[in-house]
């Protein structure tokens, strides 16, 4: 069935709801419809069009917490830049690893603190070994990100509505063709 796209009084947008959830809430009184698809559902005593895009009537704050920031490896990445920490080159996510910089046999645990992102050729350099035993030196010292390095809504473009398109921010480069 189809979905709706669920914004703010402020027209941006906050998620993907089903579309019984946006009648329900257009029922409730607390959002307009924008949108609408071609598609009808009926009951004994009247139709209404799908909703493709529901607006709420009262603003909603959004609480971000940017100072819990998931490690994860994409995080990690977009941290250190996709570059390795020891040459500070720039490399392809595929040709990068992580790095413990003070190795697990040493007592280095998987933190902020202790994971950078290093090319294959400077972590086989390293080894087991801290930096300084192995005579590398880190281009930034690994901290634990103070905000997210980005936030990501993502909806798979062959499937998005064309009614949505005008309250998605895109961020692609145009062609003049």
């Amino acid at each position: 069935m189809e979905q709706t796209l669920l914004l703010n009084a402020t027209y941006e947008p906050l998620k993907v709801v089903h579309w019984q959830k946006a009648i329900t809430l257009w029922f409730q009184g607390k959002v307009e419809v924008v949108a609408v698809y071609d598609r009808e559902v009926r009951s004994v005593s009247f139709s209404i069009k799908l909703p493709s895009v529901i607006r709420l009537l009262r603003h909603i704050r959004i609480k971000r917490k940017f100072d819990d920031v998931p490690f994860s490896r994409a995080n990690i990445y977009a941290r250190d830049d996709y570059s390795c920490q020891y040459c500070g080159q720039r490399f392809p996510t595929v040709d990068l690893t992580f790095d413990h910089v003070i190795p697990v046999a040493q007592g280095g645990r998987k933190t902020w603190e202790n994971i950078v992102t290093s090319c294959v050729l400077c972590n086989r350099a390293k080894g087991g070994r801290t930096p300084a035993q192995a005579g590398l030196h880190l281009v930034r010292p690994p901290r634990r990100p103070r905000h997210a390095p980005a936030l990501r809504i993502t909806i798979g473009l062959r499937n998005t509505p064309d009614s949505w398109r005008d309250y998605l921010y895109w961020h692609v480069e145009l062609d003049d063709t």
